[in-house]
C-alpha cells in the first residue's frame, strides 16, 4: 500500500474520524484509525464500537497500490498537524509498519491489522430521509443543550428524534428543562418513527454539518442511524429505552405572560449569575406590571439586583430558576424578543419566540 497526498487534504477530514476515537481504550485497535486505499479512493474509519465515522477522499494521482492497515489516530493527526501547510505525505507500508514522509521529516508508525477492524453492523433502515445539512444542525444545535450527561436514567443521555410524514421533531431533557425544535417537511414515511440518539452520537454528527446548503441523507434502522454527506458516513447505535412522553411537560395553559429583550435580559441574568449560588445558581424573579426584577444570593450573603422593563400586565409573580437553564435557552434563540410563559411559582415556564418559532424550551421553577 503507497500513495501520497496533500497535507491539507488529509487534516479535515482526518480530524473529524480521530474526534470519534476514544483516548482510553479497552480495545488497542480502537485507538486506531483504519485506512483503506481503492484505486483513486481513500477512506478513513474511527469507531468506538457506538459510533463510526468513515470519511472519503479522492487521491489526484491514483498511481499508489490499493490496500488496507490500521494506524494510530492520535498520533497520526499530530504528526499532519506538525507538518507545514501545502506540504505533500507520502504513505508506504513494509513489514507492518507504516512510513509517512514530507520533505526531510520521516515518522515509521507501528500498526495493526485491518482484518482485525471492528466493522459497526450493516443493519437495513427502515426510514429514509434526506434534508439539508443546514436544517439538521438548526435541530440538533436548538436542543443539545438539554441532553442529561450522565443520568442513570441512560435514556435520557440523548436526543428523541420523532419521524413524522410532515417533518422531524427533535426533543431532549435532563429532567430539569426541556428543549424541543421542529422542521416541517413532507417526508415519505407512513408511520412516526421515534429513536434515541446517545449523545456522544448526536455531538459528533453536529461536527460534521458543516455545508448547510448540501444534502444529508439520514436512514434509520431499529437499532442503528446512519447520516451520508457527500464526504462522510457516519453511523451510531441508538439507545434502547423508552423516552418520556414530552408532550405531558408542555405547560397547559399558562395564564401569564412575559415579553423581553432577548438581549437585555441575557445581560442581567448574566450579570446577577456572578453572585448566584454556585452549586445551585438560583436566582429570583419578581414580576410586576412592565418590570421584571432578577435577584440572587449566595451562602457568602451576598446579593446581585437587576431591574429590566417587559411587556407585562398580569398579577405580581414570585418565582425562582436556575440562571443556567435560562441562559442556555436565551443564548440559542435568535429573535429579539422572547416570550416567557408563567402560571404560578410552582409550575413550568415556556419560552419561546413570540412570531412562528421552530422551537420550546420548558424550564422548571426553583424553591428558593
Amino acid at each position: 500500500m503507497k500513495f501520497t497526498i496533500s497535507r491539507d487534504a488529509l487534516l479535515k477530514p482526518l480530524n473529524l474520524v480521530a474526534g470519534v476515537v476514544e483516548r482510553r481504550q479497552t480495545l488497542p485497535i480502537l485507538a486506531n484509525v483504519l485506512m483503506v486505499l481503492d484505486g483513486e479512493w481513500l477512506s478513513l474509519t474511527g469507531t468506538d464500537l457506538e459510533v463510526e465515522l468513515v470519511g472519503r477522499l479522492r487521491l489526484e494521482s491514483a498511481s499508489g497500490d490499493s490496500g488496507e492497515i490500521t494506524v494510530p489516530a492520535r498520533k497520526l493527526v499530530d504528526i499532519c498537524k506538525s507538518l507545514p501547510e501545502g506540504s505533500d505525505i507520502e504513505f508506504s507500508v513494509e513489514e507492518g509498519k507504516v512510513t509517512v514522509r514530507s520533505g526531510r521529516s520521516r515518522f515509521t508508525l507501528s500498526t495493526l491489522p485491518a482484518r482485525d477492524f471492528p466493522n459497526v453492523e450493516d443493519s437495513i433502515g427502515t426510514h429514509k430521509v434526506t434534508l439539508l445539512q443546514g436544517q439538521l444542525r438548526r435541530l440538533i444545535d436548538r436542543t443539545a443543550f438539554a441532553m442529561a450527561q450522565q443520568d442513570v436514567r441512560y435514556y435520557l443521555n440523548g436526543m428523541l428524534w420523532e419521524l413524522q410524514p410532515k417533518g422531524l421533531r427533535v426533543v431532549a431533557t435532563d429532567g430539569h428543562r426541556l428543549a424541543m425544535c421542529s422542521l416541517d417537511s413532507e417526508f415519505q414515511v407512513e408511520e412516526t418513527k421515534q429513536v434515541i440518539l446517545p449523545r456522544k452520537g448526536v455531538l459528533e454528527l453536529a461536527r460534521l454539518l458543516q455545508d448547510d446548503g448540501a444534502d444529508v441523507a439520514i436512514v434509520i434502522g431499529n437499532n442503528h442511524v446512519r447520516a451520508t454527506t457527500e464526504d462522510f458516513t457516519f453511523t451510531s447505535k441508538l439507545v434502547d429505552g423508552k423516552f418520556p412522553d414530552y408532550e405531558r411537560v408542555l405547560p397547559r395553559n399558562p395564564d401569564k405572560t412575559v415579553l423581553g429583550a432577548r438581549e437585555d435580559l441575557r445581560q442581567a441574568f448574566t450579570r446577577t449569575a456572578i453572585l448566584s449560588n454556585e452549586k445551585y445558581r438560583g436566582v429570583r424573579l419578581t414580576l410586576a406590571p412592565g418590570t421584571m426584577e432578577i435577584v440572587a444570593n449566595n451562602p457568602e450573603q451576598e446579593e446581585a439586583e437587576e431591574t429590566v422593563t417587559v411587556d407585562y400586565s398580569g398579577d405580581g409573580l414570585e418565582i425562582g430558576f436556575n440562571v443556567s437553564y435560562l441562559l442556555d435557552v436565551l443564548g440559542v434563540v435568535d429573535s429579539e424578543q422572547v416570550k416567557l410563559s408563567l402560571s404560578d411559582p410552582n409550575s413550568s415556564a415556556l419560552l419561546e419566540e413570540p412570531e412562528n418559532g421552530d422551537s420550546l424550551y420548558v424550564v422548571m421553577p426553583m424553591r428558593l
